[in-house]
């Protein structure tokens, strides 16, 4: 293999059998349960790393089925998003992911700086309830609830949430441990269509792990639970802010 050959082939590595391939990424009957909560605003401000901003004290603890996607093939994963705004821009700060599936990781750390770790989610109807769970090291953090299609959910309002910006903070070391690349990455989902929407009652319960700490954002009071299934494309991002460079980040 020729240097230009490296150079050419260089997207991913092992460079001769890459853990994910090249996009676009179409997500097909893309389910999601999202329980928005409200919290402890001091805890908001230890963890929302600045520009991003937070407005109210409010989480989304996301619970997703992904049973057809390009490359990653079909897969569960559960997190946390913090709505934020960065220089007047609206969105949601990623603030941890957990996933079952390896591509995903791989790819969603390296390629946009998603904050994924492995774990063990799962979305499901249960009788007249979808639940999502979320285990970690054999240990439940996280069980959400939400009575099944209780309400029909506008469509549009379902596919302007799903629109919404998204913030990431991605992180990679140099060989010498100090970092290389330490950047907001934003992207938007594209191409969606909307198949189906509700609301109703839910329930979110967090257990405290020393290693998948989504308790450190208590839940105070619910505010909403919403079902969505979709489809939709997950492009590449755009560098919004360098830390290392902040001169050049776009303002």
């Amino acid at each position: 293999m020729t240097e230009d050959d490296v150079l050419r082939n260089a997207f991913a590595m092992p460079i001769n059998s890459p853990a994910f391939p090249p996009g676009p990424y179409r997500f097909v009957d893309r389910e999601y349960l999202i329980i928005s909560y409200r919290t402890d605003p001091d805890a908001l401000r230890a963890l929302i790393p600045a520009p991003l901003e937070f407005v109210e004290p409010v989480v989304r603890f996301e619970f997703i089925n992904m049973p057809d996607s390009t490359g990653f093939g079909h897969y569960c994963e559960s997190g946390q998003v913090i709505p934020v705004t960065l220089n007047g821009v609206a969105g949601g700060y990623v603030l941890g992911m957990y996933l079952n599936d390896h591509p995903p990781i791989a790819g969603g750390r390296e390629l946009w700086g998603f904050p994924k770790k492995l774990g063990d989610p799962e979305l499901r109807i249960h009788k007249d309830t979808l639940s999502g769970t979320l285990d970690y090291s054999d240990f439940r953090v996280a069980t959400g609830t939400m009575g099944y299609k209780h309400r029909a959910m506008d469509l549009a309002a379902a596919r302007k949430a799903l629109e919404t910006p998204a913030f990431l903070l991605k992180i990679i070391p140099h060989v010498d441990g100090t970092p290389r690349i330490c950047e907001l990455v934003q992207y938007s989902l594209t191409d969606i269509t909307v198949k189906g929407a509700w609301t109703g009652p839910g329930a979110l319960d967090l257990n405290p792990h020393a290693l998948a700490p989504v308790a450190a954002l208590p839940v105070l009071e619910i505010i909403s639970a919403t079902h969505i299934l979709a489809d939709l494309t997950l492009p590449l991002g755009t560098v919004a802010y360098d830390y290392l460079n902040p001169s050049n980040s776009r303002k």
